[in-house]
């Protein structure tokens, strides 16, 4: 992490942001004092997907209902023919 003047981020803002586009974190500091963190943009990995999915529990009525609606629609039928003399 830079440490890096508010005068120095107001003068070097396009600099900066390149940097930290590139991973690098910037602390900004005015009187001594740290007032802001300019950080790389969080990259979405999937990580977050999969915990997230981990921690549901299974609902097997659900599972069942879903397993019987797919059935259902993918059921084969008969198809009439319209032109068809009965």
């Amino acid at each position: 992490m830079t440490a890096i003047t508010a005068t120095e981020a107001a003068r070097r803002f396009s600099a900066i942001l390149d940097a930290s586009s590139r991973g690098e974190t910037f602390e900004v500091m005015r009187g001594g004092k740290h007032v802001a963190t300019i950080t790389p943009p969080h990259r979405a990995n999937g990580a977050a997907i999969i915990e997230a999915y981990s921690s549901i529990e299974p609902d097997e009525e659900f599972a069942d209902l879903l397993e019987e609606v797919h059935r259902d629609m993918n059921k084969p039928s008969e198809i009439e023919d319209p032109w068809a003399e009965d």
